[in-house]
């Protein structure tokens, strides 16, 4: 039910252009996965997503567990019917969350005790429960329960969590889940290069199908983050899908591109999209202002997405202003598209073996400033 095959690399780094197959189909890489946590890319359809060109999105172990929940996603079969989704569809395992909720949550080598931030109820999460969530769930792509840790806390912390997030490893890889699933592991270990080295061999040990690099961007620097992932790249194996979760900009990802990435997620283009921040190929553009009142021209000249075929700067302002929900949902698209279309450009020029001059045009491009065209 899985295969990852290499189709090219280029010889200037360690960008390279790959293929995943899983149950669900293809999926061609360096990729971009849109983020639909509670089962919802959100405001976007998923015919609108196809559109756009999504071969794989993501939801969230923690939040489906509270909202449907469990009996409900059993009852649909899995969550690919319950969504109308048949491609393919990767699980955060809750472990983002051990760090994004650390307020309401105690955590202990059995696991964690979450306080919801719904109700306020309390629920144990332990690797066990996160597979076996997982599994009712029916993601393609399952990952390993891990400990999330802001890169703000001191070391000894960090040495006692990469081993930690070893043991919820091995207990993950004992769980039984469905027959089309995979699992990947998560490597840690902070912004230290000893730790990252360390949970990496030992994620590597325990053996998953794909592995990713949790634990960034998460309070360090963009240099450190940069710093950290191209030194743990070197300590993955070559015949798996490398992920980095969480990240972020066009400019991290054609970074981590070229470090050997080829697995992205983050909410940026959708939650900056609902915001009136739009990402275009000059640079970032905020529709919200003034300057583009009576602007007739698309949001990008370079962009065929549905909403700069058919719409104006001006038309998307007055949507925005307005507080019409057809403003979210356009600009949602288009930065979807944006990101997407971004990682196929990689994707080719990594087969035509110009991918740093592609990296080194787009980020020139994109720094020229979109509010200033």
């Amino acid at each position: 039910m899985f295969d990852f095959t290499i189709e090219a690399e280029d010889s200037s780094c360690k960008a390279r252009a790959a293929k995943i197959k899983t149950h669900s189909g293809t999926i061609e890489t360096p990729v971009f996965m849109p983020v639909g946590t509670v089962g919802s890319v959100k405001t976007l359809t998923p015919d609108e997503l196809k559109d756009c060109g999504a071969e794989i999105i993501l939801g969230n172990t923690y939040h489906l567990y509270l909202r449907p929940g469990t009996d409900v996603l059993e009852h649909f079969n899995g969550i690919h019917n319950f969504i109308s989704w048949d491609r393919n569809i990767l699980t955060d395992s809750g472990g983002f969350q051990v760090f994004s909720l650390s307020e309401l949550r105690d955590i202990s080598e059995e696991g964690v005790y979450f306080k919801s931030h719904l109700d306020g109820s309390k629920f144990f999460m332990s690797p066990e429960k996160s597979m076996e969530i997982q599994k009712s769930i029916g993601s393609d792509i399952v990952m390993a329960f891990d400990e999330c840790v802001n890169n703000n806390l001191e070391r000894s912390y960090f040495e006692k969590s990469v081993d930690l997030t070893t043991k919820w490893a091995e207990r993950c890889k004992n769980v039984p889940l469905q027959s089309h699933q995979n699992l990947f592991g998560i490597i840690q270990g902070g912004t230290y290069r000893d730790l990252r080295k360390k949970s990496a061999e030992d994620i590597v040990r325990v053996g998953f199908k794909g592995y990713a690099i949790g634990g960034l961007s998460v309070g360090e620097t963009t240099e450190k983050m940069y710093e950290i992932t191209d030194y743990t790249t070197d300590f993955m194996p070559e015949k798996a899908p490398r992920y980095l979760m969480g990240v972020g900009t066009p400019e991290d990802i054609l970074n981590g591109i070229e470090f050997g990435i080829d697995m992205f997620d983050c909410v940026m283009p959708t939650r900056n999209a609902r915001n009136g921040m739009l990402f275009t190929s000059r640079g970032k553009l905020h529709i919200k202002r003034a300057q583009w009142i009576y602007s007739d021209e698309p949001l990008d000249n370079e962009c065929s997405c549905y909403t700069c075929r058919n719409f104006s700067k001006g038309y998307l302002r007055h949507l925005y202003k307005s507080g019409e929900i057809l403003a979210l949902r356009l600009n949602t698209i288009h930065n979807i598209n944006f990101y997407l279309s971004l990682v196929k450009g990689a994707r080719n020029a990594i087969k035509r073996g110009c991918f740093a001059k592609f990296k080194s045009e787009m980020i020139n491009k994109m720094k020229t400033g979109g509010d200033n065209v």
